[in-house]
């Protein structure tokens, strides 16, 4: 089987994916959605097609198709110089009409909409005879929160009626494709970041009680759609109950990092920044130390950060915003909050911070939830079965 994936190249969703099918024996090409110069150090065993690209750190097994300049910052130089030019989409889609001819994928993939799954619904409406059977998976806010946007909804709608099958990791957004249109076949609901190996979870974990740890983790995006300052205002607002505690925050942006080394100064609260690609085991183990994991965003899918949480046992406090509801109960095994109400997070906070039976029954069941639904020995199954029952027809 020969499968084209249209997905961004330097990115760990795309790698947590494509891992997934990576033992089946399949011909996987990747077609970078955006061109960054730049792939993804844990990519392997597939065909990449760049226009530049710079250092080589990925596997060997990765077969490259483009031109190589060996250095990473001229790569993204002239990457950025290229997707600039007024020419550059129409180059962009020829070069994916192109890859289609010569690969004659029996399935393409999109992964995410609004770079992905618009630039492959624009081959198709170009493409010369039958176009492959064609797969639109949604990432985070692709529908949620670009649907209500309106100079993105008319372009969602035609993906959604030019596509055969979609996936995604929530019900909510399974109705939210049928709202806009799409009338193909739904395939089962799987988290896109591929599971965990519960074995190794479990000796990431640090021993005893949950509500003996003492390290707060906030996710540090703070963006279009992240809300770490909101996270870091709760948090200063329940700074007499944190004097025992470290607060740890990971992907951390520049706005945050300033918020943050103040509220150290303000409070005294021990703080530690992780750095920028730390490694993902080094972050679950950090979770797996964690008493509360906070995650704010106005929109998101199922948050990855927010299923690391799960698994390790740290009690998640997560917007509402972000599919939490399909694998918590509110109050019990976790706390949905609004992305944008400190007052609100700060109660939440409160309440996590003072109930030990909360937190250590919720890590009880949140782990049962995770061995159930995160395995990834039984998702990897799912995912392959996307593209067999494609080919079978």
């Amino acid at each position: 089987m020969r499968i084209l994936i249209i997905a961004m190249a330097d990115s760990i969703h795309t790698v947590r994916w494509i891992s997934q099918i990576a033992d089946q024996g399949w011909e996987v090409h990747l077609f970078p959605s955006i061109d960054h110069g730049m792939m993804h150090p844990d990519l392997s065993d597939l065909h990449v097609t760049l226009p530049i690209y710079g250092e080589r750190k990925c596997s060997r097994s990765v077969k490259i198709s483009g031109f190589p300049v060996y250095n990473d910052s001229l790569a993204r130089g002239l990457s950025l110089f290229l997707t600039k030019a007024p020419f550059y989409r129409n180059y962009q889609i020829n070069r994916l009409l192109r890859t289609i001819k010569k690969v004659k994928p029996d399935i393409i993939h999109s992964l995410e909409m609004q770079h992905a799954g618009y630039l492959t619904l624009e081959a198709r409406k170009r493409a010369v005879g039958r176009f492959p059977p064609w797969i639109v998976t949604n990432w985070g806010s692709d529908i949620y929160l670009f649907g209500n946007l309106p100079e993105h909804e008319p372009k969602i709608r035609e993906v959604l009626a030019a596509c055969d099958y979609y996936s995604c990791e929530c019900q909510r957004d399974v109705l939210l494709a049928r709202n806009f249109g799409f009338k193909g076949t739904v395939l089962p609901v799987h988290p896109n970041s591929g599971g965990f190996d519960m074995d190794r979870i479990a000796a990431l974990r640090a021993p005893g009680p949950v509500a003996s740890r003492r390290t707060i983790m906030l996710k540090g995006y703070q963006s279009w759609s992240g809300r770490a300052l909101v996270g870091l205002r709760a948090l200063e607002r329940c700074a007499g109950l944190l004097q025992d505690y470290e607060v740890v925050i990971y992907s951390a942006t520049e706005e945050v990092l300033i918020a943050a080394a103040l509220f150290q100064r303000h409070t005294g609260v021990r703080t530690t920044i992780v750095p920028r690609y730390t490694p993902h085991q080094e972050i679950l183990r950090k979770h797996g130390q964690a008493r509360i994991s906070l995650g704010l965003s106005i929109s998101d899918g199922v948050s990855t950060s927010f299923l690391e949480a799960l698994a390790m046992g740290s009690f998640p406090i997560q917007t509402w915003t972000a599919c939490a509801d399909e694998w918590i109960e509110d109050g019990r095994t976790g706390i949905l909050v609004p992305p944008d109400d400190p007052e609100i997070v700060e109660q939440a906070l409160r309440r996590a911070l003072t109930d030990d039976e909360l937190i250590n029954t919720a890590a009880e069941r949140n782990y049962q939830t995770a061995m159930k639904r995160l395995d990834r020995s039984a998702l990897r199954p799912v995912a392959a079965e996307y593209y067999t029952s494609i080919v079978k027809g």
